[in-house]
């Protein structure tokens, strides 16, 4: 199921929040807290999200939630936090970068589970562009956002990279491996 499509004020919201966040934790080294009665649904409703920062087009953070645990708006300011001082790829973000850095917001839609045969029966299924995928087997688990598409527009190549993120072999299969697909709305 897709997310519902947010008019531009709740984008500019949301966005709002997430700079806010990584400025109170640059100056505080906590995720800005929201009060989350003070907005309208679907802001205030549980939400799933992913906040990605760049610097000159390169990725430097990335951090999400592939269920929605919390109210939107506050997931957002967590992962926005998170993106920029607790992703494990990268150190901290500091002052003197934060003039030089974009940020996305991708809302996540509810996941589906697929069900398939195979490798090539799973592969027929995924939607390049548009699935984000979450592969999970055994305790191991990656997901890629439909952005990453626009790096990896190969089905194949694409899942061959999901594998390794989720810590297994690029060629590794077997019938215990369990995928759901997702929509996102992205902005930023």
């Amino acid at each position: 199921m897709a997310p519902m499509p947010f008019p531009e004020e709740q984008r500019e919201i949301l966005l709002d929040i997430a700079w806010q966040s990584i400025r109170h934790g640059l100056q505080h080294g906590t995720a800005l807290k929201v009060q989350p009665e003070q907005f309208a649904p679907p802001l205030c409703d549980p939400g799933a999200s992913f906040v990605t920062l760049h610097i000159g087009g390169q990725l430097r953070g990335c951090i999400g939630s592939l269920e929605a645990f919390r109210p939107l708006v506050s997931d957002v300011a967590a992962n926005a936090y998170a993106a920029a001082f607790r992703d494990p790829r990268f150190v901290a973000v500091t002052q003197a970068e934060l003039a030089d850095l974009s940020l996305d917001i991708s809302v996540l839609g509810k996941p589906q589970p697929l069900t398939f045969a195979s490798e090539q029966d799973l592969l027929a299924q995924i939607r390049p562009g548009i699935d984000g995928l979450i592969l999970e087997e055994n305790g191991k688990r990656g997901t890629f956002l439909p952005t990453v598409w626009e790096s990896l527009p190969d089905p194949r190549q694409f899942l061959q990279h999901l594998k390794l993120k989720a810590g297994l072999p690029p060629h590794h299969w077997s019938d215990a491996i369990r995928v759901w697909r997702y929509t996102t709305e992205c902005f930023g």
